[in-house]
């Protein structure tokens, strides 16, 4: 299952993990993110010890949706070392996301 991130935990579990997280920005009311909701917790499971898997509710954590400049949900970011290395805006199969994630 992925780990629900909020603007207080962003940095230490997104910014300063050692490995590479996806981060799914969402939002309850969209179908689209609701379709990719349990590919995403599906991957959480497969890449756990290579990989983190969380999820921004846009609703929830705006300032967080700001700062990323969130324009269209669902939103994919990938950051490794603390900077977005990946990116993709949309409905995605698991194989597309490992390999934004490159895992």
């Amino acid at each position: 299952m992925a780990i629900t991130v909020t603007k207080e935990n962003f940095k230490s579990l997104v910014l300063d993990s050692k490995e590479p997280v996806l981060v799914d920005f969402w939002a309850a009311w969209c179908r689209p993110c609701q379709m990719l909701g349990p590919i995403v917790d599906s991957l959480s499971t497969e890449v756990e010890g290579l990989a983190k898997v969380v999820k921004i509710n846009v609703d929830e954590q705006p300032e967080l949706a700001n700062e990323f400049r969130i324009m269209s949900i669902p939103t994919i970011l990938v950051f490794k070392n603390g900077k977005v290395a990946n990116q993709a805006i949309g409905v995605r199969s698991k194989d597309e996301l490992r390999k934004l994630l490159g895992v």
